[in-house]
């Protein structure tokens, strides 16, 4: 017993002293603290970096996948709509609706009185309201069309030709509301009044419309005479006694006007180019 207790003992000291020798032949140093955090940047910069590239590669991913499907979840055959604006609707005054568009078609000079002939073309009102509107505002202009209610007017166009001489009180020639006013090709239509209102007398003034194409018209008066109209070069030209064909603001068609000598009248009228 004594004995075990001895040899017990011994490896006990045995192995103190052996840790503490080996203690003394450590050398206890500073601890290598730059080391430490140039190792702890490294590590950092490593995260950052493969973080970053992993962003882009989801970026790019992303961009190209919207590009190609435009939808999320579609195909790529597929593309993304473009948003548009809905058009607002034009007003009834951009449309002429209340007030008519005016072109002077003819102006001349007879027995030392002057004269024009106009055109007054309103625009198509497009419901009842408008359409109310629109006649009150031709009664106050005195142009009253041949409809018996304001609903008639809807969806048409409505022109009045008038003539005034020496500036006195504008008379109407010819007027009509129609939905389309288009002649046929090679087509027209005249219409013929004395030139002063109100005189009696052969109808010496003729207004007529004919297609784009027309470049002459010939009027036939009763006298065997004649007198022609060219179309004008541009739609300012002035018209003098002997006629023009030229546009009217409004209306598809063209306008000419003839004036017959004194003391004879209109017989007929013809498209010669």
């Amino acid at each position: 017993m004594s004995a075990d207790r001895e040899n017990h003992d011994m490896t006990h000291k045995d192995i103190a002293l052996l840790l503490a020798d080996a203690a003394d032949e450590v050398e206890i140093g500073i601890a290598p603290y730059q080391a430490v955090i140039r190792g702890g940047r490294r590590r950092r910069a490593r995260r950052l970096a493969v973080a970053a590239a992993t962003a882009l590669v989801l970026c790019g991913s992303t961009g190209a996948t919207l590009a190609l499907t435009g939808l999320p979840g579609g195909d790529g055959d597929r593309v993304a709509p473009v948003a548009t604006r809905p058009t607002a609707p034009v007003p009834p005054e951009d449309r002429h609706v209340y007030a008519p568009q005016r072109t002077t078609l003819a102006t001349g000079t007879d027995q030392g009185k002057t004269w024009q002939v106009y055109i007054d073309v309103w625009g198509v009102p497009r419901d009842e309201s408008e359409a109310r509107r629109q006649l009150d505002a031709m009664r106050a202009a005195g142009e009253a069309p041949a409809v018996r209610q304001a609903s008639g007017l809807v969806g048409k166009t409505s022109y009045f030709v008038g003539r005034s001489v020496s500036g006195g009180k504008s008379l109407v020639i010819t007027f009509n509301t129609v939905r389309k006013m288009d002649p046929e090709k090679g087509g027209y239509e005249a219409f013929s009044t004395s030139l002063e209102p109100g005189a009696v007398g052969p109808e010496r003034l003729v207004v007529g419309r004919v297609g784009k194409g027309a470049r002459q018209v010939m009027c036939k008066w009763r006298d065997g005479t004649t007198s022609s109209a060219r179309k004008a070069l541009d739609a300012s030209a002035r018209a003098g006694d002997h006629g023009v064909i030229r546009p009217a603001a409004g209306t598809p068609v063209n306008w000419f006007v003839c004036l017959a000598p004194s003391e004879t009248g209109f017989e007929s009228a013809e498209v010669v180019k």
